[in-house]
């Protein structure tokens, strides 16, 4: 199965840019989404004549914020939205469907912001996050994707002294929330197959031609749990496909 993450940062912005032509171009399984900025209703609107896929989504309160979707050729066994806590379920920020041999979960992490004000609020989402996925493999193995919104270590972001500590993405907090999935055993499957990959970004700012000159961040995630890690066959980042801020990324997975 070859299932791809990507924040649109906007939806039906991406779809004037061709979205179902780079969709049949990637072919994916699954193809999870972030930041659709878009209502249920909308994102099924844009959606609907994309043949061959389910489609799924779940929308914030707030409209035209945040949003989440995944599409499927295969229908899940089950899809359902968010992780039960009122407070972190405001903002469709998680989306999750369960397949024959593991569920995948697309997630929106909050952005801490450049005033660091919603420091707070993430990472107390990192943690009831934590704890949902951690229910999950009670179940059956995880695999989670999406914008984690943190490059985790120096060799994912392309100036990491100036930006360590003073820049949201980049705090030790938000560090701190990664390093607790992975030592929970969710493995960064990117990095597990590429370990000293450098350069490798998923995100750039609009400002100063920063793609052109590949100065990013890399903080969207395949993380998949320990006992399927194997599974993993290949992680990509693609850079080569625009229309958002961010690039997708990919794995294939066998069973």
């Amino acid at each position: 199965m070859k299932l791809i993450s990507w924040n649109l940062n906007g939806i039906r912005a991406v779809a004037k840019k061709g979205l179902f032509d780079k969709i049949e171009e990637m072919n994916p399984d699954v193809i999870c989404f972030q930041e659709t900025k878009a209502q249920d209703d909308q994102v099924a609107e844009v959606l609907k004549d994309l043949n061959g896929y389910f489609s799924y989504s779940n929308s914030a309160v707030k409209k035209g914020y945040s949003g989440t979707a995944i599409v499927s050729k295969t229908e899940p066994l089950n899809v359902f939205s968010d992780i039960g806590i009122e407070e972190h379920d405001q903002e469709g920020r998680v989306l999750t469907a369960e397949f024959k041999e593991f569920y995948i979960t697309t997630v929106y992490t909050p952005n801490s912001k450049n005033d660091l004000s919603r420091l707070p609020d993430r990472q107390n989402f990192d943690a009831a996050f934590l704890d949902f996925l951690r229910e999950l493999e009670k179940k059956k193995p995880v695999i989670v994707c999406g914008d984690f919104n943190v490059a985790h270590k120096a060799i994912d972001l392309a100036r990491p002294k100036p930006n360590y500590n003073k820049s949201a993405g980049f705090m030790q907090e938000e560090i701190d929330g990664m390093d607790n999935f992975t030592n929970a055993g969710l493995v960064d499957t990117f990095r597990h197959l590429h370990p000293t990959a450098e350069e490798k970004y998923s995100w750039w700012s609009y400002r100063g031609e920063a793609r052109d000159r590949n100065v990013g961040w890399r903080i969207d995630y395949f993380l998949a749990s320990d006992s399927i890690i194997k599974n993993v066959k290949t992680a990509t980042i693609l850079v080569d496909m625009h229309g958002s801020d961010h690039c997708p990324v990919e794995i294939d997975v066998e069973f």
